[in-house]
């Protein structure tokens, strides 16, 4: 029997666009599929750096990235969920499903014709690693950068990621729980975003367009038609698409 392989598709963009929500959406649809998150590297809270006076969670100064690769490597190695990593990120609610029941059904439909009893994934000779996080792309973490296979990248407007972040209660934490206090998204959350990514974008602005040559080269493939901050039910069908192209060309 031929030994496991892993296939590593990272999911990446603001805080709140919806990445977590993709993620979970594609494992239920496509077989041997699992979710590594970066948020379950992060930091103990006394390690994390500060910005404006408050502890910065969303800079890749929070992140243990070595420890991260190391996941990844073990990932590349033995296509397999490290037995070592405790997910807290699981734990945390991503809210009320935005695409239908009815359309999840004909997706999986979808994949189950195209892929026959005899393919990888089926048969488990091939894994397929999930890996869902804010900061994956930018020069910062260019330690795991060897292991990402298939770059995606989600986009959102400064209003809708200000409103969802400051709706959710909190996060589980190592050390208990963090909610964010009054202000986080302007103080912390978007400035860092538009710092890590503005290399993206033409003139650095985030909400504009993408500069098509940087991220060819890089790799990064976008969801062109759900356009910014897009419907989740066109996202999770150009996502699909993109990965079953992806395992074609990995066939």
């Amino acid at each position: 029997m031929a030994e496991p392989k892993a296939l590593i598709v990272s999911l990446s963009g603001c805080s709140s666009s919806g990445k977590t929500t993709l993620a979970r959406l594609l494992r239920d649809i496509l077989p041997g599929t699992f979710i590594l998150h970066e948020d379950d590297f992060y930091r103990p809270e006394n390690e994390l750096p500060s910005k404006n006076g408050l502890l910065d969670w969303d800079c890749a100064g929070a992140i243990d990235i070595p420890a991260m690769a190391e996941s990844l490597a073990y990932i590349r190695q033995n296509a397999a969920f490290p037995p070592t990593l405790d997910s807290k990120e699981d734990q945390n609610s991503v809210g009320k499903c935005p695409v239908p029941d009815s359309q999840i059904a004909e997706l999986k439909s979808r994949v189950a014709s195209l892929l026959p009893s005899t393919h990888p994934l089926n048969t488990k000779t091939l894994q397929l690693c999930l890996l869902d996080g804010f900061l994956l792309y930018p020069p910062s973490m260019a330690p795991i950068k060897p292991y990402l296979d298939v770059k995606l990248f989600l986009r959102t407007e400064y209003a809708k990621a200000k409103a969802r972040r400051e709706a959710r209660d909190g996060y589980v934490t190592i050390e208990g729980f963090w909610a964010d206090p009054p202000g986080y998204v302007d103080d912390i959350v978007w400035p860092n975003y538009v710092e890590e990514h503005g290399w993206m974008f033409e003139d650095g602005n985030v909400e504009g367009n993408y500069r098509l040559d940087i991220i060819s080269k890089e790799g990064i493939k976008v969801p062109t038609e759900a356009g910014v901050d897009g419907d989740m039910g066109k996202t999770l069908e150009w996502a699909v698409d993109t990965i079953l192209k992806e395992l074609e060309k990995l066939i």
